[in-house]
């Protein structure tokens, strides 16, 4: 048997086993790739060839795959110390947590770690209503957005607005959640167009604590520029907009940067730009470029309000997780990475839109920074979605040896959240690939 036949035979017998014994997570299946090695922007597969990372493991490998300094915090932690409980200190977590209160936005100061997304926005919403509940009010319900996307786990499912992704739960899903028209500017629900629409979306938020609750609001939760969503950005002044909103009613703002934040965006946190600071904030994901870790970060008076043993989590605060997430912050910041991300994601937003001027099947471009959507239709007048044509598209990408996301509402918007070391050769060969796959599909 030659190698290339053997090489088939070992990928065929790998993801057979996959489907025999693991648990599909996916509707569609995975894409037919086993990758075996990472290195900045690129993955390998067994096969040895090279794919161009456009995806960045769900928008999580901010700094690229196994970049060296990260990969040397985690050797030399683990050779110091894997885990003790949170019953003792140990140093990175400590100086993890300042940090963190050094680089958040204005207020935020105290941090609780857990080992991902929706573990820390489950832990997020028990902080909420704990404050609520300091304060001498019920604080029954959280808003949330139509659309939204926050993770997996009970509450985090139940927050999350897209009613696909809670088929066959029954009552697994947990209530006291609420949600509201998202600002998804493309496909308005009141089939109205910004700025005329004088920002409806936000201010009918009123109308939904007014008729879907008794008013006891504990939070406002949102992802400042929406990811597994489609990639919506809000206008700038839609933030400002919801939360006149909702502080009238004492609710806390939490804001969801799991996706967005570290850089994604071009700034260290999306909601920077919208001029509003928030009383929660969760990360995940960028936190330590894909490593497993997350954070709940709150203000001083909202963390105060926690007792001993409100929650806790085993392995959150790890210490070679934390390391980890020290060294990645350390390059992130000393690199200007950030600033990478939005020169980079210029040059990809231009040429996109230089692409949907030439091809009928793009309907909208929209991102900022390094996370991007491209959202196909059948026909721009009636919006009709172009899901076949998003997976052809995306899979001829990938023949073309780049990756993509696909996403969205109605799983016809491409995805391109790749790490934020791309330089602008590398952006400039997307797009062409793009081009290309684009002409192919037709």
């Amino acid at each position: 048997m030659d190698q290339k036949t053997e090489l088939i035979r070992k990928q065929t017998e790998l993801i057979r086993k996959q489907a025999e014994f693991g648990i599909s997570s996916l509707p569609e299946g995975r894409e037919p790739l086993v990758f075996v090695e990472g290195k900045g922007m690129y993955v390998k597969d067994l096969d040895g060839k090279e794919y161009l990372d456009c995806f960045g493991g769900y928008s999580a490998v901010n700094l690229g795959h196994c970049n060296p300094k990260v990969v040397k915090a985690i050797q030399d932690q683990a050779a110091k110390l894997w885990h003790v409980s949170w019953d003792y200190y140990n140093v990175p977590q400590t100086e993890l947590a300042e940090k963190l209160a050094e680089i958040c936005p204005k207020g935020l100061k105290r941090s609780l770690f857990s080992n991902c997304g929706a573990e820390a926005v489950e832990f997020a919403v028990k902080l909420a209503k704990k404050y609520q509940s300091a304060k001498g009010k019920l604080g029954t319900h959280i808003i949330s957005l139509m659309g939204s996307f926050h993770g997996r786990t009970s509450m985090a499912i139940a927050l999350t607005g897209q009613g696909r992704l809670k088929a066959g739960l029954g009552n697994y899903v947990a209530s006291g959640v609420v949600h509201a028209p998202a600002p998804y500017c493309y496909r308005c629900v009141f089939g109205l167009t910004y700025p005329g629409c004088n920002l409806y979306c936000a201010k009918y938020i009123a109308d939904v604590i007014k008729y879907q609750t008794q008013g006891e609001i504990a939070a406002f939760i949102s992802e400042p520029v929406m990811g597994e969503g489609g990639i919506i950005v809000p206008p700038d002044d839609y933030l400002k907009e919801v939360l006149k909103v909702t502080k009238e009613y004492g609710a806390l703002y939490i804001a969801d940067e799991i996706q967005s934040g570290f850089g994604r965006t071009g700034k260290l946190f999306a909601v920077e730009w919208y001029g509003v600071n928030p009383d929660i904030l969760v990360m995940a994901k960028g936190i330590a470029s894909g490593v497993p870790i997350a954070a709940t970060v709150a203000t001083e008076e909202v963390a105060n309000t926690f007792t001993a043993a409100d929650h806790t989590s085993t392995y959150g605060g790890n210490a070679v997780m934390c390391a980890a997430a020290l060294a990645n912050i350390e390059v992130m910041l000393e690199e200007r990475i950030p600033d990478n991300a939005l020169k980079v994601g210029k040059v990809l937003l231009q040429r996109l839109q230089d692409l949907a001027r030439k091809f009928e099947l793009i309907g909208e471009v929209r991102g900022k920074g390094l996370m991007i959507g491209v959202e196909l239709v059948k026909n721009r007048k009636t919006k009709e979605p172009a899901v076949e044509q998003t997976v052809k598209v995306r899979d001829e990408m990938r023949k073309r040896g780049i990756l993509i996301g696909k996403g969205g509402t109605s799983r016809s918007v491409l995805r391109i959240q790749p790490p934020l070391i791309m330089t602008e050769e590398q952006a400039n060969k997307v797009i062409d690939a793009f081009d290309a796959s684009l002409r192919s599909v037709g």
